[in-house]
């Protein structure tokens, strides 16, 4: 039970107020959109792996609006979504076969909600999805691309997807029961600082045996390298597809507040440790990370061995992936965390060059 003042604090924060028309107005086309061009997911990072590459290709043709600008300001970003989708889907994929019954996954705050759609898609009935956006134009994306009758949507902050609605929502019967896969993407920055309130909010709604995986923007305790990797993402990779007047405009509008609501890796392990006996870093661009956390071993384990290795330029990525951050004395994750090997499409990936 989350008390009175914490829920109070989360509905005066930024997401929810000086945020808000920059959401509306960016989810429904009328600003923010990158003028200089439209994010593509670049399959040599991916080493050409077929299941990355449906996965994207299906993912891009369910885009909203907001989505060109969400993968257009981070690095790499859509190459990650594009290996994330692949594995929670050969994931979904191995809990409906086993369990005899459709796996359930929740992506909350994820804009217009298209890894949702695009997993329900593929799933043909065999994964049902829920996404949650508090902004109404991502709700409008979300049914225009539906893509699947098994992704549902709820339009609100994450925090009123509370017990008693699950109970009483008809539309939410399928999820009654939990979620084997939830999925945090940038979400909990917009609220406040108090990661251990917001986990205990969503954990009880994980199955027994289910992932939690975080994309979250970190703090750094030396604020000079966090500013260098700002720097470095405006200048190498934003400007690819925003004009130096529209990264100067986003950065005075909303990321200044943003931080405000970001804490650092220490935190972030600290509070997933409260609720998790595992948890693994599998993606890092920049000041940018995707956290992988589990209390079943053996989940965590498959779950990182169906994802291909990071599609990362190297001077993007500062930390040696993967990386144990929550582990047992007991039954340690080191020895058998390995990637899976991409399955390259030949036919499209450039011949290795013979020796002179």
């Amino acid at each position: 039970m989350i008390d009175p003042q914490t829920l109070e604090r989360w509905r005066n924060a930024p997401r929810l107020t000086s945020f808000a028309d920059f959401f509306q107005r960016t989810a429904s086309g009328k600003g923010g959109a990158p003028d200089l061009g439209r994010p593509e997911p670049d399959l040599s990072l991916l080493d050409f792996d077929l299941d990355c590459a449906i996965y994207g290709d299906t993912d891009t043709r369910l885009f909203g609006i907001f989505d060109n600008h969400y993968y257009a300001s981070i690095p790499y970003r859509l190459e990650e979504t594009c290996r994330l989708g692949a594995a929670i889907f050969s994931f979904s994929q191995r809990i409906w076969a086993r369990a005899a019954r459709p796996a359930t996954i929740y992506t909350l705050g994820t804009g217009t909600g298209c890894l949702a759609r695009s997993l329900a898609a593929l799933g043909g009935g065999r994964i049902e999805t829920l996404a949650c956006s508090p902004t109404p134009a991502n709700r409008e994306a979300f049914f225009a691309k539906r893509g699947s009758e098994h992704a549902h949507f709820f339009l609100g902050p994450f925090f009123e997807l509370d017990a008693k609605r699950y109970a009483d929502d008809p539309d939410l019967l399928a999820f009654r029961e939990g979620f084997d896969i939830l999925f945090e993407d940038t979400t909990f920055q917009m609220y406040d600082r108090d990661r251990a309130a917001q986990l205990a909010f969503i954990t009880p709604r994980l199955r027994q045996g289910g992932v939690l995986v975080q994309v979250q923007k970190l703090a750094h305790e030396d604020e000079g390298i966090y500013e260098e990797r700002e720097r470095q993402k405006d200048d190498l990779f934003k400007s690819r597809y925003f004009s130096r007047s529209q990264i100067a405009e986003k950065k005075t509008e909303v990321l200044t507040t943003m931080t405000d609501c970001q804490v650092d890796l220490q935190a972030t392990v600290a509070a997933l440790r409260l609720f998790f006996r595992y948890a693994v870093l599998t993606w890092n661009s920049g000041n940018f990370y995707t956290i992988v956390s589990s209390n079943s071993r053996a989940s965590i384990l498959e779950f990182v061995s169906l994802m291909v290795k990071p599609a990362i330029p190297p001077g993007f990525c500062y930390e040696k992936l993967p990386t144990v951050v929550i582990d047992t004395e007991a039954e340690p994750l080191t020895p058998d965390l390995s990637w899976r090997r991409a399955n390259t499409m030949t036919s499209i990936a450039p011949k290795p060059r013979l020796a002179a």
